[in-house]
């Protein structure tokens, strides 16, 4: 080989080798979170478009992501038009609504929730006053309503008037169907979010179940099951029979999958695939529906069947947009 030729040999080769040095960079820091602004929201249902929106300004306008979490899901329990979350909350049975939420910070590993909470319209913001004001992690019934009026709360009626005209027809119907489940009527409001940092936050707010057994709990107040989130791991949350969801612990088991190295999306479809495995009669009559979200904000969702289909918004890059979940069992 000549002098020359091996000269433009060796060039060549040095520069090949740190194009592709260079390439294995980039492709490291592209698996990385990106640092310095982005965010991603993640709610269940229509109205947590709206959720997600509110969510993303509060957090671009200095807010935290507990901060972001909380108020976000505020725009459902406000909206007297959602007749499954807070103001204008279908009733129990006895014509009182009673609500239901969590919120859960994944860096702190701190979780606050308020069960059973009458006349109070943002339990979610209660629960969060729990973690930043005692050193409980849940408060129920008429301990959690002194607790909100303590904290500032103005108590309010929360039947509007459609709410209460539904109720009176439920319950003046000889052959009314008891704590029957009303797809229309009975869901969450599930906001996951996780911001450039890794940090996630799961919060849940409901009224539950209408004319539901006065005192009755379900998932979405309950840490494990309507919320969890752990900044190592990632943040989920669930929708739908919370009577049946309770029992898997559907939020834990999805985070506890992503630290094993589940993606969300796995790991949404395994928790509903694991409630079939344990009951078969889930495939077919669960209501049951999961999000999730990873330090690195990838998303997931999933229904159990075609009966109960999951719309969930997402808030990423400047943007919110609807999705339809994956239905697990068609």
């Amino acid at each position: 080989m000549k002098s020359m030729d091996r000269r433009r040999f060796i060039t060549a080769a040095t520069a090949t080798a740190a194009a592709s040095t260079l390439e294995l960079e980039n492709l490291a820091k592209a698996a990385q979170p990106e640092q310095g602004g982005t965010v991603v929201f993640l709610a269940t249902w229509s109205f947590g478009r709206p959720a997600v929106d509110h969510a993303a300004q509060v957090f671009h306008s200095g807010g935290s992501l507990l901060d972001a979490v909380e108020k976000g899901i505020n725009v459902p329990e406000n909206d007297p038009k959602v007749e499954s979350v807070g103001y204008g909350g279908l009733p129990n049975a006895e014509g009182e609504v009673e609500l239901d939420a969590a919120i859960m910070d994944g860096t702190r590993h701190r979780v606050g929730a308020a069960l059973n909470l009458h006349r109070i319209k943002n339990p979610i913001s209660v629960a969060r006053l729990v973690i930043e004001k005692t050193t409980h992690s849940t408060l129920a019934g008429e301990g959690a309503y002194r607790f909100a009026r303590e904290m500032g709360f103005t108590p309010m009626n929360l039947l509007t008037a459609e709410s209460r005209a539904k109720w009176l027809k439920w319950k003046n119907d000889p052959h009314h169907k008891t704590f029957w489940i009303d797809q229309q009527h009975h869901d969450t409001i599930g906001l996951v979010a996780a911001d450039s940092n890794g940090h996630v936050v799961s919060g849940c707010s409901t009224s539950g179940l209408e004319w539901k057994l006065p005192g009755r709990v379900a998932d979405s107040g309950l840490v494990g099951s309507g919320v969890y989130a752990d900044d190592n791991a990632g943040a989920a949350s669930a929708t739908g029979n919370g009577d049946i969801m309770q029992n898997y612990c559907t939020s834990f088991y999805i985070v506890m999958l992503m630290s094993m190295g589940r993606s969300p999306q796995a790991a949404c479809e395994e928790c509903l695939q694991h409630m079939v495995r344990t009951d078969a009669s889930t495939k077919t009559r669960a209501e049951a529906a999961v999000i999730a979200i990873n330090p690195q904000g990838e998303i997931g969702a999933a229904s159990m069947n075609s009966s109960f289909t999951l719309d969930y918004a997402v808030w990423r890059n400047g943007a919110s947009s609807m999705h339809r979940a994956k239905v697990v069992y068609p």
